[in-house]
């Protein structure tokens, strides 16, 4: 379990897969289940910390994409690593990875309370669009590392336009954990834009759900 919500998401993920795939019993540690289960109705168990530390592991890395080779892994007692997110592990098994991560119905409630009560300018939305902000790390991993690059004040307006002409009475719910520059670079003048986020990067799961109930 390394990284934060999305991270533990998707080795979440490969894990249910891969333990298929092999026909192995699957157990996520303790830090995982505390990153995962107050947020969604997970069913793989934990595996203790004590527990774990008696057991003679094998490291197993993965890349970032399935290969055949993780179809047929050997050893007895094996811990996968590194930080996979990549549909072409579980693509397969859609329906059963959205189940595992179906929204407890208290996270789920709150965010929809939250958008019954959204007005523009005196009227219910048409349509809930989600606006995920992605910055922190993103800054300067996304071009130093992965040579890409990180949306601009320019692609949001841009964005946001396309969506406004395509859909009656939109609004639009911000979420990042760079909210205090998506206030200066969303253009909110149209009185359609939430910046509904509170940027605490430690805590996503209230951002998290007001994405997923969007329309």
């Amino acid at each position: 379990a390394i990284g934060r919500l999305g991270n533990q998401m998707g080795q979440y993920a490969t894990l249910y897969a891969l333990a298929k795939a092999n026909r192995r019993p699957a157990f996520i540690p303790e830090q995982m289940h505390h990153t995962l289960a107050p947020i969604f109705k997970i069913t793989l168990p934990v595996l203790h910390g004590s527990t774990a530390a008696k057991v003679p592991w094998r490291s197993y890395h993965l890349n970032d994409w399935m290969e055949e080779q993780y179809r047929h892994i050997a050893g007895q007692y094996v811990r996968l690593t590194g930080y996979p997110c990549s549909w072409t592990f579980y693509h397969h098994l859609r329906p059963e990875i959205l189940r595992e991560f179906t929204l407890h119905d208290h996270v789920r409630e709150e965010a929809q309370a939250f958008l019954r009560g959204v007005r523009v300018s005196g009227r219910r939305p048409g349509t809930f669009v989600g606006v995920h902000v992605r910055r922190g790390d993103y800054v300067r991993v996304m071009p130093q590392v992965w040579k890409g690059v990180v949306a601009d004040r320019g692609y949001l307006q841009q964005a946001l336009d396309w969506f406004r002409a395509r859909h009656d009475n939109p609004v639009f719910v911000v979420t990042s954990n760079g909210m205090a520059w998506c206030r200066e670079n969303i253009d909110a003048s149209h009185g359609d834009v939430v910046f509904a986020g509170d940027g605490v990067e430690a805590s996503p799961a209230k951002d998290f759900a007001l994405l997923s109930q969007c329309n």
